[in-house]
Order: structure tokens, then sequence, then C-alpha cells
């Protein structure tokens, strides 16, 4: 008989390991070794640029046919934050009236746990299904994800590695098991303006030029712009405000710059480039006419994309009823995931386990979430290659 790995020890295994980004501590090795033990050639894949540091990666396949089902997840985790109001460590592992606590439980190492453990049940029953399996799970998920899934996916094509189907194990259900797949994310863009004007005595306005005034201008103008009413897939596209600041520190001095910083989650009737374009018109006409230079930066986290619903996303909904009871909602809202990078080499979804703690202070799951889920991973690889 093959190893069949529990769920439930694995989740503990991966939470005492303290990943918080960009700290590996070993987790992604723990992965291999498991995934080592079930058959799959391991290629582990270290990444860095100049100003950041080695990220460790990993890319896993058993078989070499197709089609090629793949798993993928992140092993690193936010910090613990105010250790003190744990009600257990935020490494541990507790388990404690029916949850198990700690870092990453939720997002994401526990579906990593029920990626392996179903993986590992199926391989016990299916000696010789048809097609492969494969796994991509990085470390650079939580920070500025560079050099994690995104790079993998380059080092993918180079190799012309072909990825039929990718399920992202992020937390999809708020509240209960079987609320919501991903079938899609929106699109985040960062703007970072800064508008200069002339430092002066608040007695004296005259004698100043306020580059505060124009920033609330261009702030209004841009909050209060209808930028779209959403569509069949996605939800209307949002600016929130995120900085304010000034470079003075006295109250009776007119500053000579101005900053804010604001994010937009667009949906696909936008893109980087049609933003960048609307924002930047709106903040040189302003700081025109108060006659004040504007520097503007902008930046991109992810582009706005769906996948189609098809027979694969059928299935899994068809399993997900199965043991949940629940038909996922087909969703594209919430933040981004590593899946923006995924989708330019496969269709993928995201389904997972229940986030509403995730990021949070005991963060847990439940122990029975973690079995349902380990069980609808294992009737998806049992459907799809059935």
């Amino acid at each position: 008989m093959a190893k069949v790995i529990n769920e439930l020890s694995l989740t503990k295994e991966l939470i005492k390991i303290p990943s918080v980004t960009p700290i590996d501590g070993g987790a992604i090795a723990l992965v291999a070794r498991h995934l080592k033990s079930l058959g799959f050639k391991c290629t582990m894949l270290e990444f860095k640029d100049k100003n950041t540091p080695t990220i460790k990666n990993l890319y896993a396949r058993i078989g070499k046919t197709s089609p090629n089902f793949c798993f993928a997840g992140h092993t690193d985790v936010v910090p613990a934050g105010n250790i003190k109001a744990w009600d257990v460590g935020p490494f541990s592992g507790v388990v404690k009236n029916g949850k198990i606590y700690g870092r990453g439980t939720s997002d994401m190492k526990g579906g990593i746990a029920c990626f392996i453990a179903a993986v590992s049940e199926f391989l016990n029953d299916k000696k010789k299904f048809k097609g492969s399996i494969s796994f991509i799970i990085t470390g650079d998920e939580e920070s500025v994800a560079i050099n994690g899934t995104k790079k993998v996916v380059d080092y993918l094509k180079k190799k012309k590695e072909k990825i039929d189907f990718c399920l992202v194990g992020e937390p999809s259900n708020r509240k209960v098991m079987g609320q919501m797949m991903k079938i899609g994310r929106r699109g985040s863009i960062t703007t970072y303006v800064t508008l200069s004007g002339t430092q002066g005595h608040v007695a004296y306005p005259h004698e100043a030029c306020n580059p505060s005034t124009p920033l609330i201008k261009i702030l209004d103008k841009l909050k209060s712009m209808v930028l779209d009413k959403g569509n069949a897939n996605f939800q209307p596209s949002n600016l929130e405000i995120t900085k304010m600041t000034t470079d003075s520190n006295a109250d009776n001095v007119i500053p000579s710059t101005a900053s804010a910083t604001f994010n937009i989650r667009f949906n696909n009737k936008h893109s980087y480039a049609s933003l960048k374009k609307k924002i930047s018109s709106v903040i040189q006409s302003i700081a025109n006419k108060y006659k004040c230079k504007a520097n503007i930066e902008y930046s991109e986290t992810g582009v706005a994309f769906i996948t189609k619903p098809g027979k694969t996303i059928q299935l899994m909904s068809k399993v997900i009823k199965q043991i949940t009871n629940k038909t996922p909602v087909l969703s594209t809202t919430g933040g981004t995931s590593d899946a923006r990078f995924i989708k330019d080499i496969a269709p993928c979804v995201e389904f997972g386990l229940v986030g509403n703690t995730m990021h949070k202070v005991n963060e847990c799951v439940a122990v029975s979430d973690l079995k349902k889920l380990k069980k609808i991973y294992y009737k998806i690889l049992e459907s799809y290659f059935h």
C-alpha cells in the first residue's frame, strides 16, 4: 500500500514552521519531502532580484502524459501581529474546540495539506490513472510577488510545460465551506502622487502655493467618478484612498509638498493603460490649474481576468455540492492572488477553506473543514481523471 498523508497532521507540521514572508524556514523543503515520498519529481526553483531576498519555490509532477492537473498555493504567511493577543502560539498548530489554530491555517497551509493528503489517497487508489498531477508551491505570495509564482510561470513557459487546468487553494469561502469558487479576479492599480508647491506662512497664503488644495480636489474628483457599473461577472470598479501626507510638521506652515496613495480594484472594462491615462489626465489638469508640479508613479499588481465556466468547473461545482450540500457561487470578488499569473498558462479557479480569520489574530479553521476539503479535492481528481 502506498503512503497516505493525513491532512491535519501535515497542517500542524506546516504551521510550526514560521515562514513569514520572505522567510521560508524549511516549508518548501517539507512539501517537497512529502511529494517525493509519493513519487513526484520535484524541481526546486530559487529566484531573486538585486534588492529582494532569495525566494524558494517548487514545481513537482507525477506522470508524463496529458492532461496535467495542477494544484497551486503558497507557504509564506503574513506576520502574526500582536502575539500576546493570540489565545495560543501563532506557530503552535494547537487544536482546540474542533479547530486548528495558527498563522496560515486558512491562508493557506491548510489548503496545501489538503492538496497533498487528497493526492496521496488518490494515488493509493488509482495507481494507473491516465494523465499527470502537478504542484506549484511558492514562497512569495504575501509580499511583492516578484520571485514566486510569476517567475515559476516564466520557467514553465520556457520549459514548454503544459498545464491543462489549475486549482489554486486560496481560502475562497468567507463563512462556510461550499459557499464560493473564484473563477477570476479584479485587476489592481496603485497610484502614488506628489504635488509640489511653495512653502509659506499660513497668514500670507498669497505668497505661497499650497499643494494640499489641488490634491484634495484631485482626490475628490477621482473618488466621485463612476468608473463603471460592473457586469455579469464583476462588481463595479472601486477606488480607495489609502494614504495622505504633507512635508510640514508645523500648524502654521503651508507645506511645499502634498502626497497621496490610492488603489483601484478594476474589472475587465478597464486595463492598466486605460486607467493610467484617465488618472493622469485628472491629476495634470488640476495640478496645472493650481500651478503645482505633479509627480506620478503607478504600480500594477494584477489585471482583471475570468475563466469561462466549462466542463471542469462544472464537475468541480458538482463535487462541492455533493460534499457540502451547497452550490458554490462563481465569483470574482476579493483581492489579488497568484491565479493572476497562472491564468497566462492555464485556465484556473480558486477553491479552498473558509477565510474569515485569515490575516487576523487567532487565525483558525475547523478540523471538519479540512476533512471536507481533502475529500473535495480527492473527488475532483477522481472525476477529472475518470
